[in-house]
């Protein structure tokens, strides 16, 4: 559910009208607009964001370990319009058990390298990605 605080913002609000149960919850600080998002929901939401919304370029995917807490992992995209000049950056919980979540490289091709890093570095899986292999660390 979108926060109050957040109504204001169009690309909160366009997924909101898009799928109402994505966002579970996210902030505002100095401009930037971060969303928590389901991470069941996350391939069609940046489908949506890149299809309808021109959210064009994915900046990075990056993730935060929150051990011992859980869920354990947060995995983070950071998205850019360049027709817009917007920028938005979600947020997908992940447990600790079951440290897995859809990859988005059928939206962003380059999102491939991206997600290898955080499988290599945090042992984050990411469903159906092409070449989920080490790129950083040893086998």
């Amino acid at each position: 559910m979108l926060p109050e605080a957040l109504k204001d913002y169009p690309v909160a609000a366009a997924i909101e009208a898009f799928d109402s149960a994505a966002i579970t919850g996210g902030h505002a600080e100095r401009g930037e607009l971060s969303l928590d998002i389901d991470p069941g929901r996350i391939l069609p939401v940046c489908r949506f964001l890149r299809e309808q919304e021109a959210f064009i370029r994915l900046s990075s995917v990056t993730a935060t370990d929150w051990h011992p807490a859980e869920p354990r992992f947060r995995v983070v995209y950071h998205l850019h319009s360049l027709e817009r000049n917007l920028r938005v950056r979600l947020k997908c919980a992940v447990s600790g058990d079951n440290a897995e979540i859809d990859s988005v490289v059928a939206v962003w091709p380059g999102a491939a390298w991206y997600e290898r890093e955080v499988f290599d570095l945090f042992g984050v899986g990411f469903r159906n990605h092409p070449n989920l292999t080490r790129i950083l660390m040893p086998d």
